[in-house]
């Protein structure tokens, strides 16, 4: 049924991709707030459930978006496996039980789930007398694994402070410790963050790409109180051990200590798509312009709840996606830009900028070709007024012109850098992971009150749902911005290519 579902969607959308764009009287008039509030309260419907990749969410959401582009005048990308989509292969794994005896000091030590979370790679792992190791950080000053963890459970500390911010997060380091071939990782917690939201996070699905290297064989969680009594049984003192691995050139500690571990997961592996359309240049040049923003949400994220089961991700990202929409209904309708301009709408951005990712390592237009990427998420945030904010500020020349056409539209510029650290926190880092000048600009960034105020609130929850409380103004005035911004550096007299 669902790939009945997903063919039709993808047939109708062809035919209404050879009928006359209906948008071209339309053409650089002001994005009004109904506009964009019509595209949301669809996307964001119950029908939808969310948005969720690889459901018939999924199936739904193509079908509008691919309607809505091809309405516009824009075209699928030529040589696309199917029209207008390029799929993106994942793996979702959830763990269903995990659990492991310590064998220290001539005795066995186990801990419930108040001290002791894990989750195995495969659908089922056994292993037996294994070795374990205190890795401290996990990295050397120099960034390398900082012990032989070949065959062995790695204990690793949380904080990465003492190496700084620029080498590898944890998260990184835990992969660097799997490529050295460690048959667990455990890292120890600390107070940062809830031992509940760990536990719930190691129990809940994961979803990673199918082509990305493969973690540890088992991956978790030790209470700090855990470790401590582990650490004890072990005759050590966790105090000394942690003081210990601050040094750059800590070489860990094998513990007289091995361990038993099982633990089973579902493995499921699908499909998901980005959904990539062209509109051609009139004076292409070799370069080209590309939009971007992410079509998923959380789905079904309460399947217990019987008030509200879905997460609808209204603000995060329905309305990125209608700005996409307004921008391309723009474009392509007025006077055709010099250069070609693309417009992706990403997958499993929430579950890692996954859709981003895929792209980046398979561009189906070569990243040298673009000349700049300007990625659209959670603009409906702040109201008329708000002053243009950029995540990925920095190159003199790209900013020139984010402020010359935001002047130009009486838009001030927020230069506070308040949004900087949200650089690693969406689509655009995996582009410019690999060289793509990437930018997110708008208001949504600039007043830091009321992005945190959403954030600690309906962001990632069932409430992230369309209302009239949703402020549009200022998505429409960056909706106005972002048509202008694509113009620009579509120009190849304005801009000449970087």
């Amino acid at each position: 049924m669902k790939i009945l579902t997903f063919r039709a969607a993808i047939a109708a959308a062809a035919l209404i991709a050879i009928a006359p764009a209906s948008y071209a009287k339309d053409a650089d008039t002001p994005v009004t707030e109904a506009e964009l509030a019509d595209h949301i309260r669809i996307l964001s419907s119950d029908a939808f459930e969310g948005r969720g990749p690889g459901t018939e969410g999924e199936d739904r959401t193509i079908a509008y978006i691919v309607g809505e582009w091809a309405k516009a005048g824009l075209e699928p990308v030529p040589g696309s496996a199917t029209p207008w989509l390029q799929g993106v292969p994942l793996v979702e794994t959830q763990a269903t039980r995990g659990s492991a005896t310590f064998k220290a000091g001539g005795g066995d030590l186990a801990f419930g789930d108040d001290g002791i979370v894990l989750t195995g790679r495969d659908a089922s792992l056994s292993l037996v007398d294994v070795p374990v190791v205190f890795v401290g950080y996990g990295i050397d000053g120099a960034g390398r694994v900082n012990a032989d963890v070949k065959g062995k459970l790695a204990i690793m500390l949380f904080d990465a402070a003492p190496f700084g911010k620029d080498l590898p997060r944890y998260r990184e380091r835990r992969q660097m410790l799997a490529d050295a071939g460690a048959a667990g990782v455990l890292v120890i917690a600390t107070d940062a963050v809830p031992w509940g939201q760990l536990r719930e996070a190691v129990g809940g699905k994961t979803t990673r790409l199918a082509s990305a290297k493969p973690g540890a064989p088992v991956t978790g969680f030790l209470s700090p109180e855990a470790a401590a009594a582990l650490f004890q049984r072990a005759g050590q003192d966790g105090a000394a051990l942690g003081a210990a691995a601050k040094a750059a050139g800590y070489k860990g500690a094998v513990l007289p200590v091995t361990a038993d571990i099982t633990a089973t997961a579902t493995v499921r592996a699908y499909q998901s798509n980005n959904i990539i359309a062209k509109l051609p240049g009139a004076k292409p040049d070799g370069k080209a312009v590309l939009f971007l923003g992410h079509w998923d949400h959380l789905g079904i994220c309460a399947p217990d709840d019987p008030k509200d089961r879905i997460c609808n991700g209204a603000v995060d990202n329905a309305s990125g996606i209608a700005v996409l929409i307004a921008v391309a209904k723009r474009l392509a309708g007025g006077a055709r830009p010099d250069r070609d301009i693309y417009f992706m709408a990403t997958t499993s951005e929430e579950k890692g900028l996954l859709g981003a990712h895929w792209f980046a390592d398979h561009p189906v237009v070569p990243l040298s070709d673009i000349t700049v990427a300007l990625n659209i998420d959670t603009v409906a945030i702040s109201p008329r007024g708000t002053p243009v904010a950029t995540i990925g500020r920095g190159k003199p020349a790209y900013d020139a012109v984010v402020r010359a056409v935001a002047g130009e539209l009486g838009r001030k510029i927020d230069d506070d850098g308040e949004a900087d650290p949200f650089i690693q926190r969406q689509d655009g880092w995996a582009l410019g992971a690999k060289g793509v000048t990437s930018l997110m600009v708008g208001g949504s960034f600039s007043d830091m009150a009321l992005l945190e105020k959403f954030l600690g609130s309906d962001y990632h929850e069932p409430a992230d749902e369309f209302s009239d409380k949703v402020p549009l103004g200022g998505a429409a005035e960056d909706a106005d911005l972002h048509v202008a911004l694509g113009r620009a550096f579509a120009d190849t007299q304005r801009w000449p290519g970087k």
